[in-house]
Formats: C-alpha cells, structure tokens, sequence
C-alpha cells in the first residue's frame, strides 16, 4: 500500500528527465531562528555587504556529512509577477562563500545551478564543495535556492503521509493528486511565476544587486536548462558556461525516459555479457530482468525483508512499477548499479528480500529530496506538449506510464508563459565546457553532442563508464578548475580522463570478479 504523497512524488520524480539523482534529503524549518541555509542563531552576527545584498554567517551542511562548511547568507526579494512589481515578493535564499586563497580575488563570481528541477542549490551544493576547492582560491561561489525550492518559497505538496490507500497509480489518480496538491499551494504562490524563464530572471536581479558585471554559470542536470536560458537572455553578462549532463534546449522532456534508460541499461548490462564469470553466473541481466518484471505484473510478491535505515524486520508488496523505478534510480550511478544484475538474478531464484529492502529505501530518500510543486510548474509550462506515449515505448522497462501520468497532472496544473524562442537551441561564443557520462540514463552522451553543435567555443567531454552528474569524476575536477581559470575549453588536456575504468557488475554479494 503507498499513501497519497508517497505516489505523487514516485510519480513526479520518475518522470523528471532531468532529475539530479545525487541529492540530499531537504529539510526545512519555517519556524526555526536561523537564517535560511544556516544551521545556527544569527542575531547577533554582524552583515557584510556584497554590492547592495547584506550577508550575515552561517553554516551549510549535508545530511550526508557532519561536516559544516562556513559561508555568508542572505535574503533577497524579488516580485513574484514582474509585471505586477507592486504586488506578492519572494525572498530568495542566498548562500555566499568568499575566496579561501590568499592571492588575487577575481571579479566574476561562479553561480552554481542545482538540479531537478526542484532542487535547492544551498543544501546541495556542501557535497560538491571539493569539485570547488581550486576555484574558490580566487572567485566567490554565489548559490542561490530557485523560486519554489529550498528557502525560496518553497512549494512542497503536504498530503496526509499516514493515510494509506489503494495504490491506486492510474493517470487519474495522479491527476486528482495534482490537483489537490495545487489548490494547496495555491494559498502561497501564483503557480505560473515559477518556471526556468522566471527563475533568470531572479538570477539576473540577484547579479546586479551584486553589482557584478559577468558571471560563470555552473549547471548540472536540469542546472544546465536554466544555465542555457540565461546565456541566451544575458550574453553580455555570461563570463563562461559548465554544463554538467546537458539538457538541449531545443528538447521537449516528456517522454525521454523510457527510451534513454534502455539504452544505457543495455551498454551497463552488456559489461556482464563481456565477463565469462559474470555472464557464467548472471546470464543475460536483460533477459533476467524482464523476466522478474513480467513475473512482477502478473502478481505482486508479498516479502519479508530487514528496513535497510533501522534494520527493523519488516513485510511488504513488491510490485513491478518499484522494481522499474529502482533500476531508474540506480542506472544513474553504474558503481551502485553493478548491484543489480545479481539481485534480480536472486529475485528471480525466489529470494526478493534485498531488492524490497532497497526499493523501500530508495521510496524514503525521494520523499524530500524534490519539492514537487516547483517541479511541476516547470514541466507543465515548458515540456507538457512533449508528454504523450510513443508506441515504440511500449515494450520498454518503463513503458509508457509516466508520460501518461505527466499529462494528466498537467492538465490542472497552472502553467506560466513561455517565450516563443524558449526552445531554440543556444548559439553563442560564450565559452562552454560540457561534460557527459557514456552510461548516463538520462541526458545521454548524444545530447551534449547536439549542445556543442552551435558553441564555437565549447567542448564536450564523455567520461567513460560514467552516469549522471560527472563534474567530480576523475580529474574533472581540474579540467574544471582550468577552464573556469582561462574560459578556453579548447585548450585543456583532457587525456587523464583516460584512467576513467568501468565498474563491473557484482557476481556474489562480496563484489565483482577479481
């Protein structure tokens, strides 16, 4: 049995193309004494000033470290309608972390864009602070929390967590779910004024508040959506480009899912097929695959299986739709994903208990990690006419369902204007560095290939054996670092790539062949 917001955030996140998968679990306070993003009292602390925005300190952490990373927050307010400046604000969340070098300090500061769409920039970004470290020597790290995520109004729909039902996962429960879930949102913010177009716009203010004159933009994920937009909007003010897993602007997203996920399913799965002892063992991890999911749709297989977070023994129903969103989930990661070929090999042997226990734990970390509402505002006003099933679909792991689903919480869902050139490719000599991995189940290899197409100064990097989200694989670190040092991505050396290997998948719960 699922409850109603654990559906509607199954749903809403297995439909996210462009879902950043390495996220945290967010958690908010609204009555906490803190500056947002910050972890203790401020109101003692004295505000510096950058530009016109006074910043006061703060520490920003990961639910996934006790680590605690010293920074500068803020606030600043925005009109939710630009066209009605007069009327409902948002206060935006900022985080600030100055220059930790002792040399000189440069200008144009580098904005990190978080993923989802949903994400929230501030509460993601302390796991990729070491990808950071050599270009906070010298530039300040700006994040800010998008409209409708993290500290930014947040829009996270509230249902009833306790009450379960039928599990019921038609299209038109999904829609009643949406729907409900607007109306209650409603209260808060005009759901149309939080879409990509709007959200550079807020990027744009926050910068000349700064009083910067360029910036450099760093998108992973959907980041890369908002990243493109803003390049095109502000060329002027766009110092360089990082696009981490590319989403091509000219792409409507609702219906890459299934597609994208075969493919890179086949490339990972035929790692096993190359490897006697794998294949020996395994045999063909497709073919086992479907075979659990046909099992799976035909009955549901009640199991006992230990809670993988509190090791409580626990008993319940694995269905095919959550072993279908777990292979998802882990195709974003090959390293975790070479776990699954010898899980539905057991599955399949009648031993169900570890892919239930992982299914489960995969249902708690999703919970919190996208805040819905924004996402939907998003995926409703720039990708709704993308959202029908394809009959090619259908033989697929995933099948047509979500598009389905999409479209049917999109039709109540209030949607925001979208300019006419919104999907055009952009062509600018911005520089750019674009970065894929070959695996990745999402924004696969060929997408950034499109991207670079219309970038005369940009370059593309595919990392080999990689997922989703790449920036901190191998070097890439420094690749990065060099190119936010020259803006030249032509120039860097990207042969350390090279060591990059693959992951193999495991043969026996100890790991993979020797």
């Amino acid at each position: 049995m699922h409850s109603r917001k654990t559906r509607l955030v199954l749903a809403i996140a297995a439909a996210a193309a462009i879902l950043g998968y390495k996220a945290i679990r967010l958690h908010h306070d609204a009555n906490a004494a803190t500056t947002p993003g910050a972890s203790g009292p401020v109101e003692a602390l004295k505000p510096t000033l950058f530009g016109k925005i006074a910043f006061t300190p703060c520490s920003l952490s990961s639910p996934n470290s006790k680590d605690t990373l010293d920074a500068q927050c803020a606030q600043f307010e925005v009109p939710e309608d630009r066209s009605h400046p007069n009327g409902r604000r948002i206060k935006l969340n900022i985080a600030w972390l100055a220059p930790a070098g002792s040399g000189e300090k440069l200008p144009d500061p580098v904005f990190f864009l978080a993923g989802g769409p949903g994400q929230s920039a501030v509460d993601t970004y302390p796991g990729l602070d070491p990808v950071f470290k050599e270009v906070r020597r010298q530039r300040n790290v700006i994040l800010i929390d998008q409209r409708g995520t993290g500290h930014s109004n947040l829009l996270s729909c509230d249902l009833d967590d306790d009450r379960a039902d039928d599990a019921d996962t038609s299209p038109a429960a999904a829609q009643a779910d949406a729907a409900n879930c607007a109306a209650a949102l409603a209260r808060k913010a005009d759901l149309r004024f939080y879409t990509t177009t709007d959200a550079v716009a807020d990027l744009d203010a926050v910068r000349a508040a700064l009083g910067v004159a360029q910036v450099n933009l760093v998108g992973i994920s959907y980041g890369t959506r908002v990243a493109q937009q803003y390049a095109m909007r502000h060329p002027a003010q766009t110092r360089s480009i990082v696009l981490d897993s590319v989403v091509p602007n000219t792409l409507g997203l609702g219906n890459i899912f299934a597609r994208n996920l075969d493919d890179a399913l086949t490339l990972q799965f035929a790692l096993c097929g190359k490897d006697p002892a794998c294949k020996g063992k395994l045999g063909d991890p497709r073919a086992e695959l479907d075979r659990l999911l046909a099992t799976l749709r035909a009955a549901p297989v009640s199991v006992q299986y230990r809670d993988a977070t509190s090791g409580e023994p626990k008993q319940g129903s694995l269905t095919a739709d959550a072993v279908a969103g777990l292979v998802r989930m882990y195709a974003y990661m090959p390293l975790a994903s070479g776990l699954l070929p010898k899980l539905i090999h057991e599955a399949n042997a009648g031993h169900y208990q570890g892919l239930m226990a992982l299914t489960q734990m995969m249902r708690g970390e999703m919970k919190d990690a996208m805040a819905m509402g924004m996402q939907m505002s998003v995926t409703c006003s720039e990708d709704a006419d993308s959202m029908v099933a394809r009959a090619e679909d259908a033989d697929t792991i995933l099948g047509n369902k979500m598009p389905e689903s999409m479209a049917a919480m999109c039709q109540v869902w209030p949607k925001g204007a979208v300019p006419a050139d919104f999907h055009h490719a952009l062509a600018t000599h911005v520089p750019a560095l674009l970065m894929e991995g070959e695996f990745d189940p999402v924004t696969p290899p060929r997408y950034g290939t499109e991207v670079v197409r219309h970038l005369p100064n940009g370059r593309l990097f595919v990392l080999k054996g990689q997922g989703h989200n790449v920036i901190a694989a191998g070097c890439m670190p420094k690749l990065f670092a060099q190119f936010i040092e020259k803006a030249d991505a032509k120039a860097l050396d990207g042969r350390c790539l090279d060591t990059l290997g693959y992951a193999y998948p495991f043969t026996s719960f100890n790991g993979a062949e020797p």
